[in-house]
């Protein structure tokens, strides 16, 4: 659904301030009041403005970043941004102790959780009055709607979808023929036939030839997409809701039809793998026949041109060939405190905008976020051959809920007790009770607080 926002009169006047904000000497990450409070001195004396922003990201990823970072800047010379990456590791500490020390950079990156943090305790500027104005390069109905997640707080847009990566189902074809499989999971799909069990089936004779069949992870985005792929529902409304899972008959089904597959072996849990095993690698050395991903596997097996592999959507267990599953998101933010809320909103609007993520999203990785730039995912020449769903997936997907990732410690709740599960030291109903009793007791506590 595409939304529409309105333009009040102290929207107009806050983004006047703003805009007008601009261009003072100051040092990036400023410690100068809040930039809706007045202008700042404008250059006009050929002072190049020096700003900030962070991330983290693989060697690759950060790699096309400074690149672009270099490329922006000279086509601005008026501004000189600076990529500081920051390890994955401890990444939300190392912001948040910045923005409480007045020394964080002008834009940067926020999961999920942590946006949700920074919108509660005012530290990123509200970005939809910015986006209204003129002919700028990002407006909201450019973003699929099923991505802005904890983004967004009512009808007010904090962070904009770096770009995302929905999540599929990779096959390796070289398993697959290897144990006397001869259906296609792609021609399957297309048939209507791809299905839970037939994803049963097909692992059950990988088992039986010493293949894994499929490498289970204990994140939310897979973790929510079996809920979801079977119709059922783990919270009762996305926002402020409480967690419902254990009352959901489907859910509960779910549960037990990962617990089964596990229990038989068919499906093997990532934290149950010897140290330094993980799904891409077993992939990739023709171990394992199924596992599920975003487009960040492409490049690597891409690279490897002896891995024959394909990708179809996830199977669904509803008789409906596709059902919404989870999407991994970041959001580029920007710091209240920046002293140059211009520039700073100029350059996070190209970030994300097409012609930013035209630029960092080929060759893999992710997919746009916004719409336009599709063709980058659907390279005729590479694997995947059915990119497509990469796509398709995209359109219905989901970004985690506000119900969870605005209460700390709930997914970890959750996580601990879905780990139980896999590793068979607890049956499904007896994790969702607790996965219930945990995350509504945080839930309750965080609203006592407000």
């Amino acid at each position: 659904m595409k939304k529409t926002w309105g333009l009040t009169t102290s929207s107009v006047l806050t983004l006047t301030m703003i805009l007008t904000a601009c261009s003072s000497s100051a040092p990036a990450g400023g410690k100068t009041a809040d930039a809706t409070k007045g202008p700042t001195p404008k250059a006009g004396n050929g002072e190049v403005i020096k700003l900030k922003w962070s991330t983290w990201g693989n060697p690759g990823e950060l790699k096309r970043f400074y690149e672009l970072t270099d490329q922006y800047n000279k086509d601005h010379p008026n501004v000189k941004w600076e990529l500081v990456a920051v390890p994955n590791d401890g990444y939300e500490e190392k912001i948040i102790t910045q923005l409480q020390g007045g020394t964080a950079p002008d834009a940067f990156y926020a999961g999920d959780q942590t946006v949700v943090k920074l919108i509660s305790n005012g530290s990123i500027e509200e970005l939809t009055p910015l986006m209204k104005v003129g002919n700028g390069p990002i407006k909201a109905e450019d973003f699929a709607e099923g991505l802005w997640g904890g983004s967004k707080k009512g009808d007010k847009i904090y962070g904009i979808t770096v770009d995302c990566n929905p999540l599929v189902m990779y096959y390796n074809k070289t398993v697959l023929a290897e144990a006397g499989i001869t259906d296609d999971p792609q021609k399957l799909y297309e048939a209507g036939e791809w299905n839970w069990k037939k994803l049963q089936e097909l692992t059950e004779k990988l088992k039986s030839k010493n293949k894994y069949g499929l490498v289970l992870e204990d994140w939310s985005s897979p973790v929510y997409s079996w809920v979801t792929l079977n119709g059922g529902k783990a919270y009762d409304k996305p926002q402020d809701g409480k967690f419902i899972g254990d009352q959901d008959p489907k859910t509960v089904e779910a549960f037990q039809y990962l617990a089964e597959n596990t229990k038989n072996k068919n499906f093997v849990f990532s934290g149950s793998l010897p140290k330094g095993q993980g799904p891409d690698a077993m992939f990739m050395s023709n171990q394992v026949g199924f596992g599920i991903a975003g487009r960040w596997w492409v490049p690597q097996f891409n690279a490897n041109t002896s891995l024959k592999y394909d990708i179809v959507p996830l199977p669904t267990n509803t008789g409906k060939k596709m059902e919404p599953a989870g999407i991994p998101t970041a959001y580029m933010v920007m710091n209240k405190k920046t002293a140059h809320a211009k520039e700073t909103y100029e350059f996070l609007s190209y970030f994300v905008s097409k012609d930013g993520q035209n630029f960092r999203l080929k060759g893999g990785n992710a997919v746009p976020s916004i719409s336009g730039v599709d063709d980058l995912v659907l390279d005729k020449n590479a694997q995947p051959a059915h990119a497509q769903y990469f796509l398709d997936a995209r359109e219905i997907g989901y970004a985690l809920w506000p119900s969870e990732s605005g209460v700390p410690g709930a997914s970890d709740i959750v996580k601990d007790n879905y780990d139980l599960l896999l590793l068979g030291k607890q049956d499904a109903q007896t994790t969702l009770k607790k996965i219930s009793e945990g995350v509504n007791k945080k839930i309750e506590e965080v609203k006592a607080k407000k």
